[in-house]
């Protein structure tokens, strides 16, 4: 109940004044069973704009944390995933990635549409970055399509190391869905997971109009920090196999 409150009655309407969204090519998303959004990942926006245009309700996979904090704010984090009905994963564990994976294959069998975001973080610089290729490994494993979704716009309206929302444009675009079913039988294999992702996030190229760089985000955050205190959700990371 909460998801659909907060989607059209709480921060809904919100967002719409602010970044008047739009959507092409919704009809690329199945209307019933499991399914893979990928989507590139500019902002913390991309995680409230996706799902408030997407017909279907969409299950991110959030970190632990957001679960057992303390205090006043760790009880609302805690209250609002859990309304939202966001899944919770441990990232610091020897299996996290594991876990992870498994966590989203439960999403899956129940039908549900998973989101996730292959870079595994946010774009330090509004480029595209190299996919992980967790979400290949969950594809290959479960069978399922994987939806390129594009998200365009949302960096304007929300800058890395911003607390305000500014009124900008947002528009997502959704690509045809992508078949994997010709490795079936060659989930683990680490050149076929790696081609599965490259193939995701050069849709994504296309989709969103990014320059593409062939490194991890992750990486080059660890070299040129960027100042940010806002709170992301988390993504699926990578499988042992990259």
């Amino acid at each position: 109940m909460w998801y659909w409150l907060f989607k059209f009655v709480i921060v809904g309407p919100l967002l719409i004044a602010l970044g008047r969204p739009t959507i092409e090519g919704a009809e690329n998303i199945p209307t019933s069973g499991p399914v893979i959004l990928a989507s590139n990942h500019k902002a913390v926006l991309d995680s409230f704009y996706l799902p408030l245009k997407t017909p279907r309700r969409i299950t991110f996979l959030a970190k632990s944390e957001y679960f057992t904090g303390s205090g006043l704010k760790g009880a609302f984090q805690k209250w609002f995933f859990t309304a939202v009905g966001q899944v919770p994963i441990d990232r610091t564990g020897a299996d996290a990635a594991q876990d992870a994976l498994n966590a989203g294959a439960r999403v899956i069998e129940a039908g549900k549409v998973l989101g996730i975001y292959p870079e595994g973080t946010r774009s330090p610089d509004a480029r595209l970055y190299k996919g992980k290729t967790g979400m290949a490994r969950l594809a290959l494993q479960t069978g399922v399509q994987v939806v390129p979704v594009a998200m365009i716009g949302t960096e304007k309206m929300n800058p890395i190391g911003s607390r305000m929302w500014r009124p900008a444009k947002v528009t997502i675009r959704v690509g045809k869905p992508i078949d994997f079913s010709r490795f079936e039988g060659m989930a683990g294999n680490r050149f076929v997971e790696r081609a599965v992702t490259d193939e995701v996030m050069y849709d994504l190229m296309l989709l969103s109009g990014q320059e593409y760089v062939d490194v991890y985000a992750a990486s080059l955050k660890k070299t040129a920090p960027v100042a940010d205190s806002t709170p992301a959700v988390p993504r699926i990371p990578d499988s042992k196999a990259s």
